[in-house]
């Protein structure tokens, strides 16, 4: 089964390079930078849900 990426509308330039994409496979969730296929993170849902509630909520907002 091949793993069908996602990535967000709202990646930041025109050739979809620079952004980072999410996928599920096998229960897990899997992330990576669509310039670097290959190094694949893997997590969890409830990582993720976290993760994406600290951002949310301004938490990470220095980094950007």
């Amino acid at each position: 089964m091949e793993i069908q990426w996602r990535k967000s509308s709202k990646s930041s330039n025109a050739e979809g390079s620079d952004c980072l994409e999410l996928a599920e496979h096998d229960g897990e969730i899997l992330l990576r930078e669509s310039d670097h296929p290959d190094v694949v993170v893997r997590t969890t849902r409830a990582k993720l849900r976290a993760f994406l509630g600290g951002a949310k909520e301004g938490e990470f907002d220095d980094l950007a």
